[in-house]
């Protein structure tokens, strides 16, 4: 499979313009592409009063975190709870500024994940938001579902296939040179050394940022957990492989941003499978132990 045809793939599923998506039922066509947008004299996005297609509420707006009080009628996204265009929109961008391509619910203990073209309606994107939100959303996906990277050779987009292999061919230089061409994933310079490797190639300077992190990093300072001395400040998820860092506040687990799981940042178990062999122990310390400093990274397999 090429990578355009996994890059529809992906647009498709998002709902994002370069490809045709389902629409809801109770949405026609010309509701999604005439999506009014009203502002007042302060320029704040505000909501048509006289849209029947929304759910107006006398409540607070969930997504104003800051009690900014924006003037706008507030309306119920499908899972229930109400917003308003300016509070949405910036609850949006948020997600997208953490690596985020999906839109989750702000409100405390509801996991709704809103549809993007439910974002676009009820946020009231102007054509140059919708233009960022959907760049992003396709990029932060590249990242985290199919592992692109642009060719140093020839700057085309090149899916790397195997996770254990640092070397990667470009099939459009194989082709313009009539030989294999071959890259580093790690530095993006052309391929030099033997091939498979999954540490290094032998271009000078080859170094993955994310081992020297693990490698130098401090020990992580814990108000809260007692007992846990000499914890690296640095871990990668066991799952998926994202670095992450332990400010030492609150309990001694962490949730993964990128693939929700959560696990121990002293023993490096999933938090589950930690709290199995010692209960209440988010402030102690593990049967295992602190975990060594970690030299590898695992792929990520989604």
């Amino acid at each position: 499979m090429n990578i355009e045809t996994i890059m529809q793939r992906v647009i498709s599923f998002y709902g994002l313009s370069s490809n045709p998506v389902k629409i809801p039922s109770n949405e026609t066509t010309e509701q999604r592409s005439n999506i009014p947008q009203l502002t007042d004299n302060q320029g704040e996005k505000c909501y048509d009063p006289q849209d029947k297609t929304l759910k107006f509420v006398d409540e607070d707006d969930c997504l104003d975190f800051y009690l900014e009080g924006f003037r706008s009628k507030k309306a119920k996204m499908s899972c229930g709870h109400p917003v308003t265009p300016m509070s949405l929109t910036a609850w949006c961008r948020k997600q997208l500024k953490e690596g985020r391509c999906r839109f989750e619910c702000g409100q405390t203990g509801c996991n709704a994940l809103w549809p993007y073209w439910e974002v676009r309606k009820m946020a009231l994107l102007t054509p140059d938001e919708r233009e960022y939100f959907e760049k992003t959303m396709f990029t932060n996906a590249a990242k985290d579902y199919l592992n692109v990277k642009e060719c140093p050779g020839c700057k085309s987009r090149v899916v790397r296939a195997d996770l254990d292999d640092l070397s990667v061919r470009c099939t459009v230089c194989t082709a313009r040179r009539g030989s294999a061409y071959l890259f580093c994933w790690q530095c993006v310079r052309q391929w030099k050394g033997r091939v498979p490797r999954s540490d290094r190639c032998e271009n000078d300077d080859c170094t993955n940022v994310v081992l020297q992190r693990l490698k130098n990093c401090s020990y992580v300072k814990f108000n809260d957990v007692k007992e846990v001395p000499n914890c690296p400040c640095a871990r990668v998820c066991p799952t998926c492989g994202l670095l992450v860092e332990h400010n030492g506040t609150l309990c001694k687990n962490i949730t993964c941003p990128r693939c929700k799981k959560e696990f121990c940042f002293v023993c490096l178990q999933i938090t589950t499978d930690c709290k199995r062999q010692t209960p209440y122990s988010y402030y102690g310390p593990c049967v295992r132990g602190v975990a060594q400093r970690q030299t590898s990274i695992p792929p990520y397999r989604k």
